[in-house]
């Protein structure tokens, strides 16, 4: 007996950093705003619709944004306070499944297939979903219903802000049969760049290629190609997806060479990081200290301990030690941050014993 279609929502918040900011700052609300730093250094965390409307996006120089939109208000990100929201919203999650995959603090996949909350549709389901976050958060949501969750997540996107789309399981294979590969979940600019050099613009063009010729091209994705092209995707709703890093970084006013000034820059990440660690109780024993040049050269370094980081005086001594290995710099440094990762149980013994520098990769 064939086992039953899945039933899977993708969430997805609107908008979420700013529209917290315009919620919380009435002032904010119908303007152009952009989460970030409005220094020239700057760049922008998120954008409202109203900015969106100007072209500006996450990752967008600060600089850049502002030529685009004079008018544009940018608020310092506290992510304290998205964190917190996130918290309610798969709190609300939970009313309606066991089964929550999250992605960010703005998104996630449900399957509701075994309809804890006894909802007639996944639909309804998704409408009761959004009525709650807006009810409990006064934010809204969208959302994409379908059979798996590369059509959910597509699905997501079509009535944004605030709305929802369904994709039916007769309609799978055609919907994804005229979407441009560009539009594919895990299809980014390079891979797009390439299936477009190989004639294929859309879900119709990828069908047309063999399993065999797809997996010639593009190795192990090869096989997933060929599937999503049809519509199927067999991933289940991972719930014990667990986050593999934290880390933080910051883009200096200007390119520093003083050894002070950098060291000062990686301290301050290394607090943002602690910070967290010391608010979830995760320990890890993997430090990186990564370097942004000034000509966008980027560089990593690495150290994983014996046992967990133990303590903030730790963390700087390690990621200290970490960034002195690019001392004296041979060019100006615009960037750094600190990550931990290699996270361990909670009964996991410290360490202050370091195993060897791992590999420096160093990325254009």
């Amino acid at each position: 007996m064939l086992a039953p279609l899945r039933k899977i929502i993708h969430v997805d918040m609107d908008a979420f950093y700013a529209s917290v900011e315009q919620r919380d700052n009435p002032a904010l609300r119908g303007k152009p705003v952009a989460v970030g730093h409005g220094a020239r250094r700057g760049v922008v965390a998120a954008a409202s619709y109203e900015a969106r409307a100007f072209g500006i996006r996450s990752a967008l120089p600060s600089v850049t944004a502002l030529r685009r939109c004079p008018d544009l208000t940018f608020v310092p990100p506290r992510f304290e306070v998205y964190r917190g929201v996130s918290a309610q919203i798969h709190a609300i999650f939970a009313e309606f499944t066991d089964l929550i995959e999250p992605l960010a603090l703005d998104e996630a996949y449900l399957d509701v297939t075994a309809n804890k909350a006894g909802l007639e549709t996944a639909w309804i389901t998704a409408k009761a979903i959004r009525a709650r976050i807006l009810e409990e958060t006064g934010l809204t949501a969208s959302a994409g219903v379908s059979y798996n969750k590369f059509l959910a997540k597509l699905a997501s996107s079509q009535r944004k802000p605030n709305g929802q789309f369904a994709i039916q399981p007769h309609e799978g294979p055609s919907f994804v049969e005229a979407l441009p590969v560009s539009k594919f979940h895990g299809v980014g600019p390079a891979t797009a760049a390439r299936m477009h050099a190989l004639g294929i613009e859309n879900g119709a063009d990828l069908k047309a290629w063999s399993l065999s010729d797809l997996q010639s091209r593009f190795g192990k994705s090869g096989s997933w190609y060929y599937g999503i092209a049809r519509g199927e995707d067999p991933r289940a709703v991972n719930t014990s997806r667990e986050r593999k890093s934290s880390g933080s970084e910051t883009t200096f006013d200007s390119d520093l060479t003083n050894p002070a000034e950098i060291e000062a820059g990686v301290l301050e990440m290394a607090n943002d990081v602690w910070a967290w660690c010391e608010k979830t109780g995760r320990r890890a024993r993997t430090v990186t200290v990564k370097v942004k040049w000034a000509d966008f050269q980027q560089a990593t370094r690495s150290r994983s301990l014996a046992g967990v980081v133990a303590s903030k005086a730790q963390l700087h001594e390690v990621s200290l030690g970490l960034i002195r290995s690019v001392f004296p710099p041979e060019k100006g440094i615009r960037l750094v941050g600190v990550t931990l990762s290699n996270f361990a149980q909670m009964n996991a013994a410290p360490s202050d014993q370091a195993l060897p520098l791992e590999a420096a990769g160093v990325t254009s």
